[in-house]
């Protein structure tokens, strides 16, 4: 089972993945953990990506395609994978058809968790984090015990800096619009599923767990 999850910034993605993790037996794969992968054991595919990335520039798509190329032939990815950060253009997701096609794979389901832009500002100016153990909590969902006080180590709880309103909104902004050309994409391949996930973390995964015993039959 291969399936991508699409959704804003402080939609729940990563909750979601967790428990998709975990109850399938699956991996999530990053493009960033793979091009961190690739420079660290010097492969030729890493040797080529440092190289844009000491100049600061964007690593070329095919690069990133022969790393995800390399990355779904492990053996840990064949009983499925969610694929985390790509693609993130229509470019990139004609490459990843072309990919799979190739290695026999297919895209099972792309599923976009659709958050209401008030409701997103809210939830990701919210969050705050261990200034000593880094462990994130929401103020509105997975608030600490003690007000400003981490739960695991006791260390303060702080606010990232880019965690602001303003910043928040233009993140936000910019997430959607890079992404609507890629729902549009996987809408036209009948492979999207829309999912409310203005809800409890419980109310959306059983949607969402729903879709992908679907697919299993």
């Amino acid at each position: 089972m291969i399936l991508i999850l699409l959704g804003a910034p402080g939609a729940g993605k990563g909750t979601q993945s967790e428990r998709i993790i975990e109850d399938y037996n699956i991996i999530q794969i990053s493009t960033g953990d793979i091009l961190r992968e690739e420079v660290k054991k010097e492969t030729e595919l890493g040797k080529i990506a440092k190289s844009y990335m000491d100049k600061g520039e964007l690593v070329p798509d095919d690069i990133i395609i022969g790393m995800m190329e390399n990355r779904l032939k492990q053996d840990d990815a064949q009983n499925g994978v969610i694929l985390d950060g790509f693609p993130r253009t229509i470019a990139q997701a004609e490459a990843l058809d072309k990919l799979l096609e190739k290695l026999g794979k297919k895209l099972d389901v792309v599923i976009n968790l659709e958050v209401p832009f008030d409701v997103l500002v809210n939830r990701l100016t919210a969050r705050v984090y261990c200034s000593v153990c880094k462990k994130t909590y929401n103020l509105i969902f997975s608030p600490p015990k003690i007000e400003g006080v981490c739960d695991v180590c006791g260390g303060r709880l702080v606010r990232r800096d880019d965690d602001n309103e303003e910043t928040v909104k233009n993140r936000l902004n910019v997430y959607l619009e890079q992404t609507q050309p890629l729902i549009d994409y996987y809408k036209e391949k009948g492979i999207l599923k829309n999912i409310d996930g203005n809800r409890s973390p419980d109310e959306v995964y059983n949607d969402i767990k729903n879709i992908l015993e679907n697919i299993k039959k």
